[in-house]
């Protein structure tokens, strides 16, 4: 159970994030506020209150960085985007919610057989899904977006995108202090400060040592964030000067050791694939693999649906690899075919919340399989139209702005979206194996998305008399190349 201090971190972290943006540049309050809010606030604790979702980390980070825009330092945050597709998407996800809660308000869930009895539990209900949930569910698919919307307007400049990598950079020099403590002690931070420990510790433990977590759901999700942080440093130090590049490049190769430290295969293998990619390919071609690999990750699940996925093949190429890696791919698989027959049951608009998606014990309603991958989660519970309006955001984004930078000369191309295009295409990869969809993964989507939108439609961008008022307006000069102004 989180402890006195976990609550108040969370009730103190909106004053905070307050205080950042009235004290700092729009821009790095934005990025402190939803990053460190991801790397500090406890895991797993929220507040449940009735007729709204659960106030964690996530959400509260999300929440005040909309409030700190809007109220601290009034500047516009547009929702929609430009393009029709990506607007059409948008509406889909926030308002799928509505006819999943519509279909799903019966109350007995779960059979032992097809068109077996009715099985009640003996220690617990499902309830159906009521009125009341739908307002739930629509308000979470707004918070989930807020972080998207917000950096589609104020972080999708070069500027921007370089104070996005740096903080990356920094955020992941700082996280090693703890992370290299958990790596000698055991995880033991979250325990140390917020009283409880917010996963299976078995799952800590990996190659006669252990797996750093500190602060997030999962060691994979610390280890995913050391890759971004990595291959951010690698991005800066191609364009920094001389000074700089040295000591990004030392930071490069510190925060390598720790990728490998995290003992995560999954993420070492996006640091060796696309390291060298960073440092060297060209950023067209960058932002093109970012597309293909995003795409691939959109693919798959359907493949996987129609169950034309070698997965033995798969299993045995990774066993020759790593027998221990192969066990746990298996065990995925396993309870990705259990779950897929349970959503194929409502394969549209899903089976909701409450766990309804899930496989459960008849006689006491223990949950028997574990969904790991963020597809068969998004899938199991809103269904296709779900599923595809989520990731058919983040993959769109990238699609865009490879559209954008077909109209561009390689010499204008921003050199920080391209890696930034790559953290999200590495994401959208590991999304098929673990559930690693967080805030700032939506905040790079919005980056990326902002800055196609500012080559493709550059007037929508122009600025306003009232972005000039008060302290935090924007400096916005004349760019030399365009004859449009461009934000900074």
């Amino acid at each position: 159970m989180p402890n006195a201090i976990a609550n108040l971190m969370l009730l103190v972290w909106p004053v905070a994030a307050l205080v950042f943006f009235q004290r700092l540049p729009l821009r790095r309050a934005i990025l402190l506020c939803l990053i460190g809010g991801y790397l500090i606030l406890p895991p797993v604790a929220a507040f449940d209150l009735p007729l709204v979702p659960d106030l964690d980390k996530f959400s509260i980070s999300s929440i005040m960085a909309l409030v700190g825009c809007l109220f601290v330092a009034k500047v516009p945050v547009p929702i929609l985007p430009r393009p029709l597709i990506l607007r059409i998407l948008m509406i889909i996800f926030v308002l799928s919610a509505i006819p999943t809660v519509l279909t799903n308000t019966d109350r007995v869930l779960f059979e032992t057989v097809p068109n077996a009895a009715p099985i009640i539990f003996y220690h617990s209900e499902l309830p159906g899904l009521r009125w009341r949930d739908m307002g739930s569910v629509v308000i979470g698919q707004v918070i989930v977006l807020i972080p998207f919307v917000i950096a589609r307007r104020h972080l999708s400049t070069p500027d921007a995108h370089r104070d996005l990598l740096l903080a990356f950079c920094i955020a992941g020099l700082f996280y090693s202090i703890p992370s290299l403590i958990e790596i000698r002690l055991s995880p033991q931070m979250n325990v140390w400060i917020y009283g409880f420990f917010q996963h299976d510790f078995a799952q800590m433990i990996r190659q006669g040592g252990y797996r750093p977590i500190v602060f997030l759901p999962h060691a994979l999700w610390l280890a995913l964030f050391m890759f971004s942080a990595m291959i951010a440093a690698v991005s800066l130090a191609r364009v920094a000067k001389e000074n700089n590049r040295i000591r990004l490049c030392l930071a490069a190769f510190y925060l390598f050791g720790m990728l490998v430290l995290c003992k995560s295969m999954a993420s070492l293998s996006y640091g060796l694939a696309f390291t060298p990619i960073v440092a060297l390919a060209s950023y067209r071609l960058q932002v093109k693999l970012a597309l293909v690999i995003a795409l691939i990750g959109c693919v798959y699940p359907m493949l996987r649906n129609a169950h034309v996925i070698p997965l033995d093949a798969i299993l045995t190429q990774v066993e020759d690899f790593s027998p221990e890696r192969a066990q746990s791919l298996g065990y995925r698989f396993d309870n990705e075919e259990v779950l897929l027959e349970r959503a194929a049951e409502k394969p549209v608009f899903g089976w909701g919340a409450w766990g309804r998606n899930l496989i459960r014990d008849p006689q006491d309603g223990r949950i028997l399989s574990i969904p790991d991958g963020r597809w068969i989660i998004t899938f199991g519970s809103f269904g296709w139209v779900g599923y595809l309006a989520e990731m058919g955001l983040l993959a769109g984004t990238l699609a865009l702005l490879y559209l954008a930078l077909r109209r561009m000369p390689e010499g204008e191309i921003s050199p920080y979206v391209s890696c930034i295009s790559l953290i999200l295409g590495a994401t959208m990869i590991d999304m098929l194996l673990n559930d690693t969809l967080v805030p700032i993964t939506w905040m790079c989507a919005g980056a990326i998305l902002g800055y196609a939108e500012r080559q493709l439609y550059p007037r929508d961008f122009e600025p306003r008399k009232a972005l000039f008022e008060g302290r935090q307006a924007l400096d916005m000069p004349l760019s030399k190349e365009r004859s449009h102004p461009v934000m900074d």
